[in-house]
């Protein structure tokens, strides 16, 4: 239990704990003696201010003690430790619980737990029947006859069944071969986020003109995601490229401000009316003239 009073001895023991932080401590970074607190009897322990930059209220606790009936004090241990005010790094966190959409980068790897609610196992091919089951002989029969099995002398529940036609295969082929798949809390928590980011109460939708359940730029989802989201792809619409939900809106809406289409220009009109120059020049009896034709041809100016 700790004393009330500390041990006078041990209370007057400064220059041996100054001294002792100052062992420890980078030269002049010790400062004025701020408190002496009993730890125990005989056992107190010495405050001393502490001058490091960016050590702002920490403080270099030195501990020291006696012996029962013994004047010699000793020292305990010697320690920077933090006051009140203090100024202290936060609190640690986990590496998984600090990370941030898009603090991924190339040949980053990011394991998730084997417990992981976001997913559930998928197909792993132990739903397949035990090979001595009625199911398992029946499924043998049925591929025996067959022509791509491989048939071999004895029962038919023992006949090899060919890899195209295991359920491992099947599922292989379907894309369910999975080790894990998105569980039902994964589904929701992924629409929410959506819903955060491209949802309708977002300042874009609020003041768009449409929502995108009636814009042509919509791509729909497949699933159960189709009734609520879809994917845009209009370029110039801040949400290009991004799962939106269908009551989100912007302003680059398909059916927002059709531009009216331009005038057509009228027919060219081709004028295919000749008129060619002539030369009217004397005739040789004098006084008559005649048309001779251009003046090209006559080789006249």
């Amino acid at each position: 239990m700790r004393s009330r009073t500390p041990d006078r001895l041990c209370a007057e023991a400064v220059d041996l704990a100054r001294a002792a932080a100052e062992e420890v401590a980078t030269p002049g970074m010790v400062g004025e003696h701020i408190d002496a607190i009993a730890e125990a009897d005989r056992v107190v322990t010495h405050l001393f201010a502490c001058k490091e930059p960016g050590y702002r209220g920490w403080r270099w606790a030195v501990t020291v003690t006696r012996a029962s009936r013994a004047k010699v004090i000793t020292l305990d241990e010697s320690v920077l430790l933090p006051g009140t005010d203090a100024l202290l790094a936060p609190e640690w966190v986990p590496w998984s619980e600090r990370l941030r959409p898009g603090d991924m980068g190339p040949g980053d790897l990011l394991p998730t737990e084997a417990d992981d609610l976001r997913l559930e196992p998928g197909f792993s091919g132990e739903d397949a029947p035990p090979p001595n089951s009625p199911v398992a002989e029946g499924m043998a029969a049925d591929i025996a006859d067959t022509e791509e099995a491989d048939i071999v002398p004895g029962s038919p529940a023992i006949q090899p069944a060919p890899a195209r036609g295991s359920i491992a295969a099947a599922a292989g082929e379907l894309g369910m071969c999975r080790a894990r798949v998105l569980s039902r809390y994964g589904l929701h928590a992924a629409a929410d986020r959506w819903e955060d980011s491209f949802g309708p109460k977002t300042p874009m939708a609020q003041a768009a003109p449409a929502t995108c359940v009636s814009c042509g730029f919509l791509t729909p989802m497949a699933g159960s995601l189709r009734q609520a989201f879809g994917v845009c792809a209009n370029e110039f619409s801040p949400a290009d490229g991004r799962v939106v939900s269908l009551s989100y809106g912007c302003g680059a809406h398909s059916e927002a401000a059709v531009m009216p289409k331009p005038p057509k220009p009228a027919e060219p009109v081709l004028d295919e009316t000749v008129v060619e120059p002539v030369s009217i020049r004397p005739v040789a009896d004098g006084g008559s003239v005649e048309d001779a034709g251009p003046a090209e041809e006559l080789g006249h100016s």
